[in-house]
Parts: structure tokens; sequence; C-alpha cells
């Protein structure tokens, strides 16, 4: 039975067809193999300027054109773009040429995206279509999965942070403190602890109420952070009671001065609701390079031992512990 088609129908058909004549030159083709061609155009032009013949192998003129008919082919652009095609080449009757089938294979997803393709560029029968419906389905979910998976880490971030946090001051809680100073010790890397407890604050509640405490610890954290560098870490460990771990330090030298502002910025009255809140600090410090193998509850003992001391001593002043002294040795 032999019948024809007009060279729309075909296109309906093919949309990635090629005729070609017995010479090889390109003398039809469907609407969506000329939109990888753009402007460039495919007639009238010989077959084997436009592409490569990769499979089957030893194909490179139209003198070959006989052994590619009713082979499987592979092809590529010789016109640059990395999309590989893949057809049928069929013989037409009466040696009036050749008929081209081509697809884009596994390379569909690119192409869509990058020649802007669209359902009606393919035949009603391709089932690329489906499969780009899919691709976009998972595209999709994977996208939801990945904004997921950055929601829960964000969360687990947070969480962690507040797990962490004291809520009433934004300073460090005493999980917090406890883990750092562990990650120092481990690192054998020298640090001072400084605790601090606050002076008259029960004066202040039982006065002016937990309103007025509430303000005077914000203010004490404010100072804290102040007086202290970003590597530092600023707890607080109880109700009036802070602790410092200064990093980098192996000696006691520094630690005097920074307590000795510490104090005199909390020795300053704070203002709340036309009432003046009077504290002050009385601090206890010790060092990790005084011990042989630092132990945590050990330097918050010694260190709450010194502050123990300051207090005794009149408050407002800061002691220091050295635990090669028998006792504590004041500053």
């Amino acid at each position: 039975m032999t019948f024809s088609l007009s060279q729309e129908a075909l296109g309906r058909l093919m949309p990635m067809h090629l005729v070609l004549d017995p010479a090889g030159h390109i003398i039809g083709h469907g609407p969506t193999i000329a939109k990888v061609f753009a402007d460039r155009g495919l007639t009238p032009a010989q077959f084997f300027d436009h592409f490569e013949v990769r499979r089957p192998s030893g194909i490179t003129g139209a003198q070959d054109l006989d052994a590619m008919a009713g082979e499987r082919v592979q092809i590529a652009l010789k016109t640059g773009g990395a999309v590989t095609l893949r057809g049928l080449c069929q013989r037409l009757d009466g040696g009036q040429g050749y008929l081209v089938n081509l697809s884009f294979g596994i390379d569909v997803v690119e192409a869509v995206r990058d020649l802007t393709l669209s359902e009606a560029d393919f035949a009603p029968t391709d089932l690329a279509i489906e499969m780009l419906y899919l691709v976009e389905a998972k595209s999709a979910v994977m996208r939801e999965l990945r904004d997921l998976n950055e929601r829960l880490h964000d969360a687990k971030v947070m969480a962690e942070q507040q797990a962490q946090t004291d809520t009433l001051t934004g300073l460090r809680n005493r999980r917090a403190l406890t883990a750092e100073m562990a990650r120092l010790i481990a690192r054998g890397a020298p640090f001072a602890l400084m605790h601090l407890d606050l002076d008259y604050f029960k004066q202040v509640n039982d006065t002016l109420g937990h309103a007025a405490g509430d303000h005077v610890l914000r203010r004490v954290a404010e100072v804290l952070i102040a007086e202290t560098r970003v590597s530092d870490i600023v707890a607080r460990v109880g109700g009036d009671e802070f602790v410092i771990v200064l990093s980098r330090v192996d000696g006691f030298d520094p630690l005097l001065p920074i307590a000795g502002r510490i104090i005199a910025a909390l020795g300053v009255p704070i203002p709340f609701e036309g009432q003046m809140c009077r504290i002050s600090g009385s601090i206890g410090i010790t060092l990790s390079a005084e011990y042989p193998d630092p132990d945590i509850e050990v330097m918050h003992a010694d260190a709450d031992a010194a502050l123990y001391d300051s207090k005794r001593a009149g408050r407002a002043r800061a002691t220091v512990y050295h635990p090669s002294l028998p006792a504590a040795q004041r500053a």
C-alpha cells in the first residue's frame, strides 16, 4: 500500500523529523527540530553540515546514508549544544531519499528547559510529556523536602539556642556554660573563671518589686557584655549569680582590672520608674592554668569560695583563689 502525507501532517505526527534527498540534503523538517536551530535554518543544507552521526559508526557523508537506513541512529549537533538526538532512519520508496525521525531521548528535560518547549512541540503519542510531568512532580517534592529539612534544621538550631539561653537576660545559661567549659578543658585551652554575685539585690526585689529586679538583672547583663570580649562566655547561673569565662588567659594580671571595671559599673545606681536601684557586685576568680587537671566542679567551688571571701571582706571587691595557697589571696 502506498500513501502520501502533507508536510504539515507529517510535522504533527513527527515534529522532529528530517526529510533528506538521495544526496543527503535536508528538504523538509518538523517544527520542533527547527527550534533546535533557532534562526540558523535547516533548509537548504547538507545533513552532514549540521549533524554528526555517532551510531551506527562510520557514517560520515551522503555516500553512507544507505548504511544508516533502517537503523537506530544517535546524532549530535555540529553547531554546538549538548543535546544528543536519537531516532530511526528509513529509506523512502522509489529511491526518493530518507526519512529520519528523531527525539531528545534522556536529554528531554534539558531540551525543554533550554529551548522553552511545550506540550505542543511533541507528538500526541510521545511519552515525553508524561515523563516531564513526573520530573516536575519529583522536583516539586524534592524542593518541598529540601525546604522542610531547612525549616527543621533552623528549628533545631533555634531550640538548641533557646535551651542554652537565659530567657530574661539573653545570656548563656548553666547548661551552655558547662558545655563550653568542657570544650575548653578538652582542648587544653587556658581560661579564667569569674563568679559574680550581686550584693543588695534582695533588697531591690523586696522594696521595689520583681519588675525592678528583672530590670536590674538585664542591666547587669549589659554591663558584663560590655566589659568582656566576644570570645568570652557570660552566663547567668542563678537568680542573681553570673559566671564569666575568659578564654586565652593564663595569668592573673589582666583579670583584676576587668573585675574592677565590672564592680565599678555595677556600683552606678540603676533608675527604674522614678526610683534608683542600688546594688554592687562581689567576685571570686580562679584560673585553669593553676590546676594540673582542671575540673569544672572544682573550679566552680573554688571561685565560689573566693566570692564569699569577697563578701566577708566588705563586698564590692574581687578575690583570687590560688589553689597552691592554703587560703584565698585577696586583691
